[in-house]
This record gives structure tokens, sequence and C-alpha cells, in this order.
């Protein structure tokens, strides 16, 4: 029955119309753009999308008070929109943040299409602007795979993994600017690889694709610093072309006027970069990017495992949260996961072996290798050399998500064909080929997707969901949520409590919890305000619970200070402190 449904003439037909590659597009399209919106304001909610929705309102986390119990209201002050301008984004951004303004720009014009009185609508409308330009990545892979592959059958492919990468729909549905540097990622690649192109048929390269190259690439600078990895890895290959090249004394491929172009790209890029190096040069001892220089002698070997893991999640993800999900569910869905990795893992090598033997794009396909392997190294060694960790958040790697995608399916495709391993490569989908590995590996990407929208994968950075539910289940009485203040970071890690509280209780929580955030003025004071011991975090917590009547719930959540409050009748009710992603926290009774 099956075969001869797969064998129909007009199914044939239709196949081979003109109309077929833009439906089938279409339809990736609308699969990445359902998949995207699915549950976008019921995923929880963490500091980074505080500080964009702050910041892309031009207003500022310095206004909310320190070291004095405040309400909920007032914590969220900084949320409600008021009368600023670009001007206003640019400057609260250079003055407390350590990212470039183009995505926070573009935010606020985006927001004031939107009547933003409520802070929902102000979540989703933020999230929403990360989703079109995560769906607009769809055809921009399709694009770029069919610059890089000239195959129509990669390219479709390509587009539709992208379009359902659990990865994918992780960064999309945050209100952060990664999918922005990743579609310009993948537009400054589709320069790359037409370079490449010139550079095998001996031509230059034509002026306006150097002037968009520059273009994109300065863009993709003002949108995220970390863009420059990727200029730097794609500026390594083509030195190691040119190299090659030289050394080979046939070779016509490295005389200076087939290159000329590539350099003035490469100057007008330096030239787009150097504007933010005084920034740049700011960032490193910042309280904001602390976090992310670890020794690397500590945890040895968990860089690479943490890359497997966000690799993984680009092409697929099964119910594995452990906070979420029973244990028994979580190794079950494990060894599945491992089960299939191996068997993905096998098909890929031969794949790639034989789309390298038998294809027409061998020569880019091996550029866009050296540039994904690269990529890995620098990473590694930014991890292990320099104490720079760039495998703990999974959204850094967006620098090489979108090749690494593209050669998984240049592999893969291989498997379309009826008779692997014979005759030349084929640029036809054909519907009555045998195509199950394809199909297999594109529904576990779906099934990875489905697992971001639930919230069930690893990807979550912050889990203030689960810290409001334990508030909100073992509390009924008036309650005090402190930490800890360095930076908004922190500010934004106790809003989202806040956040999921009001959510969680529909806005009428039986007793409004009191917030504080305790100012730690280590390294940002005078000497005079650090000696002075009234300035303490555990100082400024006791005296806040002196003041409040009782019975009283403290919940004290990532305070890096002493505790001083037992001689206050307060108990300790956790035996020891609880953790989950992205908070540490313990509940006291006061009575």
């Amino acid at each position: 029955m099956t075969n001869r449904f797969m064998n129909l003439p007009r199914l044939k037909t239709f196949s081979q119309s003109r109309y077929f590659h833009p439906l089938l597009l279409l339809a990736s399209i609308a699969v990445g753009i359902a998949l995207r919106f699915s549950r976008l304001e019921a995923k929880p909610i963490w500091t980074d999308e505080f500080a964009t929705m702050v910041f892309s309102l031009g207003n500022t986390f310095h206004s909310v008070p320190l070291d004095r119990a405040i309400a909920p209201d007032i914590l969220f002050q900084q949320l409600q929109p008021q009368l600023k301008d670009i001007g206003d984004v640019i400057e609260r951004l250079f003055n407390e943040s350590t990212h470039p303004p183009l995505y926070f720009v573009v935010a606020h014009l985006w927001l004031k299409l939107f009547p933003i009185q409520d802070t929902n609508v102000l979540l989703w409308s933020s999230r929403t602007l990360s989703v079109l330009f995560g769906v607009a990545t769809v055809p921009a892979m399709y694009g770029f795979a069919w610059l890089a592959f000239r195959s129509r059958l990669v390219a479709q492919l390509a587009a539709a993994m992208m379009a359902i990468s659990p990865y994918s729909i992780f960064l999309a549905q945050e209100a952060r600017h990664y999918t922005l540097a990743t579609l310009l990622i993948v537009a400054s690649l589709s320069c790359f690889v037409v370079t490449i192109h010139y550079i095998e048929k001996r031509s230059s390269l034509p002026a306006w694709v150097g002037f968009s190259w520059v273009a994109v690439n300065s863009l993709g600078i003002a949108t995220h610093y970390f863009f420059t990895l990727s200029l730097v890895i794609q500026g390594l290959v083509l030195s190691a072309i040119w190299i090659k090249n030289r050394l080979n004394p046939r070779s016509e491929n490295a005389r200076i006027i087939y290159w000329w172009r590539i350099v003035a790209v490469a100057v007008g890029t330096l030239a787009g970069g150097l504007v933010w190096l005084p920034v740049w040069r700011n960032i490193h001892g910042s309280e904001l990017t602390r976090w992310v220089y670890q020794d690397p002698l500590r945890n040895f070997l968990l860089p690479v495992v943490r890359l497997c893991l966000w690799i993984t999640s680009m092409l697929s993800m099964l119910p594995v949260d452990i906070f979420s999900l029973p244990l028994w569910a979580v190794i079950g869905f494990g060894s599945i996961m491992v089960i299939y990795l191996i068997w993905v893992g096998r098909l890929l090598w031969r794949g790639w072996r034989w789309q390298i033997k038998h294809s027409n794009s061998s020569f880019t396909a091996k550029a866009l290798g050296g540039y994904v392997v690269s990529m890995l190294g620098l990473i590694l060694v930014l991890g292990y050399g320099l104490g720079t960790d760039l495998t703990l958040a999974p959204r850094f790697q967006y620098i090489y998500f979108p090749v690494a995608i593209a050669l998984f399916i240049y592999s893969i495709s291989a498997y379309w064909m009826r008779g692997m391993g014979q005759g030349e490569f084929e640029d036809k989908i054909q519907l009555s080929q045998p195509v199950s590995p394809v199909m297999i590996i594109l529904l576990m990407a779906l099934l990875g997707g489905i697992t971001i929208v639930g919230n069930f994968g690893y990807l979550q950075h912050e889990r203030c969901d689960i810290v409001a539910k334990s508030i909100q289940h073992e509390s009924p009485m008036p309650v005090l949520i402190a930490s800890t203040h360095k930076h908004h970071g922190n500010t934004g890690r106790i809003m989202g409590i806040a956040w999921e509280l009001n959510r969680l209780n529909q806005g009428s929580y039986h007793s409004s919890p009191l917030f504080l955030l305790a100012h730690k003025y280590q390294g940002l004071c005078k000497e005079a305000l650090c000696n002075d011991p009234n300035n303490d975090p555990g100082i400024t917590l006791s005296e806040t619970v002196a003041k409040l009547p009782r019975p009283l719930d403290v919940w004290v959540v990532n305070f890096h200070a002493p505790i001083l409050i037992e001689n206050q009748n307060c108990t300790s009710a956790d035996a020891r402190w609880r953790k989950v992603e992205g908070y540490r926290f313990r509940r006291y009774q006061c009575r």
C-alpha cells in the first residue's frame, strides 16, 4: 500500500514541479513558527531577559532600592514604559551592561509598537522579536546550504533541521539577542562560502559581496562581541587555503589578484571591530563577566562534557530534566539518547566519507569542517589555556551552530540516494527513494523541539519557577526573600522569583512577599565603606528581619554572606542548602 502510494505519478510529478521547493520551504517555516510560539509566555523567565526588557525600555536597575525590604511593585518599577529615546537605551547599556547596543536599539523600536501596560505583554512582545529572528534563520539556512553545496536537497533538509532543532528553539524563545547574532552568522558565512567558490574558480571576489560581507560583520560585532570569534576562524581557514595553494607550485589560486579584495574585506571588518575596543577594555574586569573565568584544572573534563551536550542539543533532545521528571524517566530517555547518538555517529561518519568522495562540493565542505574543528579547538584553548570557559553557557555556541547543522545535513543526505557509494551525487528529491534514516533523524529532532517547548530539557539557565513553587507550597505566612547584591544580575534572579510567584497566584498572593537586596560592597566601594561593619549583608538581613512582624518565613537565596538571624528566634527549616539551576536557597522560620 505504501509503495503504491509513494509511486503515484501525480506525487512524482509534483515533486519535480517548480512549486515543490517553495512550498516545502514554507512548510519548514510554518513548523518553525508553530514550535517557537508554543508556550512562549509559559517558559520561566531569567536574569538576562529582565536586562533585555529594562535596557530596551531605556530604564535602569539603579532605581531598585537596596538594603531594605521592598514590595513586588517597587521591584518591577523599571519594567514600566516611560518616555525614553535611543540615546537613553545606549547610555544605560554602556553604564550597566557589557553588551553592544544593536539588538537593544532594535528591541526599543519594536516595543514601541505594543501597548505595554501589562508585564505579561512586555515579556511576550520581547520574546516575539527573538522568535521572528529565529524564524528568519530557517530560510537563511536554506540559502546558506544551497550556496555551500549547490544542492536543493541539502538546502531543504538544512532548513527543516533549523526549524525543529531543539537548540534553535531554545534560543528563539528567550528575549535575548542570540537569534539575531545567529542570523548574522549565517549571513557572514554565506559570504564566506561564496568567497571559497570564487577562490576555487580562480576569480576575484565581486565588490558587492565584499561590501556586504563587511557590513554583515560590523553588524554582527555590534550585536554580540563573541561574533568576532567567527571572524577569527574564517580568517584562519582562508589563510590555510592560501598557504596550501602557495605551497603548490601548479596552483594559480594563490596569486594576489584573487586575494586583494579578501584582504580589503578583512581590513574593513577590522575597522568595524576596533570601534568597540574602548568598550572591550572595560569588560574583562566587570563583575558581570567574572563568572566566565574559571580555573581550568578544576573539574578538568567538564568543559568537554558540556560541549558534547550542547552539540547534541542541536540535533535532538529527549526529556531528561531531573527537576521535573522522575529518575526512571530520566534514565530511560537518557539511555535512548545514548543509543541514538551512537547510531547517528556511525551514519554521520559514513555519509561524510561518501560525500567527500562523490559530491562536487567537497572543497567547501572541507573548509566548513575546518571552521567547526577550529572553533571547537579555540573554545577549548580559551577554557584550558586562558581560563575563559565559553562552555558554561549553551547560548555561546551560536558561533558554530549553523555550520554544524549544515555539515550534519550534508553528511546524512547521502542516505537519501539509492545505491549509496555508486554513481554521481544527485540533486533530486524523489518520493520513492529510501529515506528512513533521514526521516528518523528529523523525527528525533522534532521530538527534541517539543521537549524544549515543554521545558523538559537541560538547557534552562535558571529555574526560578521551582524556587517560587517551593515558597508558595511551604510558606503560608508572610515571607521575606533575601539575596546579596553586586550587580543587576542578582536583581534579575530575585525578580524572576517574584515574577513566578505572581504567575502562580495570579497576582493575588495571600500575603504579598517582601524582597531584600543586601548590597555587598566588596570590590565596589571606597575603603571607608568597605570597612564599615554596618555595610555587611548579614547585618543588613538581621536588621531587616528585626523590623518585620512575626511569624515570618525568611528565604535566603544566593546569599553570599553570613546569615545572622539565629539569635532572633529564627531556625532553619532545611537540613542543608537546596540547589536548582541558577539558585541556592534555604528557608528559615522566625517565631
